[in-house]
């Protein structure tokens, strides 16, 4: 009998912090079920979720939830899926949902390449990886989401064209983001001067994350452009 693969090592810290208060609690019990993805019976169809969906864009990481939200609302015609761990991240962003009446948001509660696994090739029109857990010490490196393995799946669910940004705030990461990106065929980055990292894009919402200033530099934002190559 064939032996199942280990599970990839978490790239995230804790899932639980403080006791939800009991409004937001109340929401994991009452309004996540009918916002989260089925990821348990075959490919995920973002496009029947929302037929008439312009683009479909993924946030993995979402933390409180606070970017996805004002994405969501600045762009109605777009369906936005993100994925979070964190059980108060999640609470948060649901919180955010009810109040601004979002019916473009669909959630996994758990490791978003749990959610890349289960979307179809060339499906996703922009991905956001903002602040991920930096894992700073060089023991841990390896549990760092932006590794080979989760820019292949990147590179097979997002179609030709479409972009991914990626931020944090620890240098470290930025060389290292940029090392395994650079050395796919798949991506480009898209940067021509340092104002192109060093100023955040426009449409950029700031996070109580980010807010902290947690890391050792001051935030750095990465754009990648999804080319067309000989393996697409």
């Amino acid at each position: 009998m064939e032996e199942p693969s280990p599970k990839p090592l978490r790239s995230y810290g804790r899932i639980k912090g403080r006791t939800l208060r009991v409004g937001r609690a109340s929401l994991l019990d009452e309004t996540l079920p009918g916002l989260s993805l089925d990821l348990g019976h075959g490919m995920l169809d973002p496009r029947a979720i929302m037929p008439a969906a312009r683009e479909v864009w993924v946030e993995l990481g979402f933390g409180g939830g606070e970017h996805l939200a004002a994405q969501a609302e600045a762009h109605p015609d777009a369906l936005l899926l993100g994925a979070e761990p964190f059980v108060n991240g999640v609470a948060s962003l649901l919180r955010h949902v009810q109040d601004k009446g979002l019916g473009n948001v669909r959630l996994h509660a758990g490791d978003g390449r749990d959610l890349l696994a289960a979307l179809p090739d060339a499906c996703i029109d922009k991905v956001f990886i903002l602040f991920p857990d930096p894992w700073p010490k060089a023991r841990h490196h390896k549990r760092r989401l932006i590794n080979a393995e989760t820019i292949a799946e990147l590179a097979r669910v997002m179609r030709p064209g479409s972009r991914l940004r990626f931020a944090t705030d620890w240098a470290d990461y930025v060389d290292w983001t940029l090392e395994r990106f650079l050395a796919s065929p798949a991506f480009r980055w898209t940067a021509e001067t340092a104002d192109d990292w060093r100023i955040a894009p426009a449409d950029h919402v700031r996070t109580r994350y980010e807010e902290k200033r947690l890391g050792d530099c001051a935030p750095v934002f990465l754009e990648f452009l999804r080319v067309q190559n000989s393996s697409t």
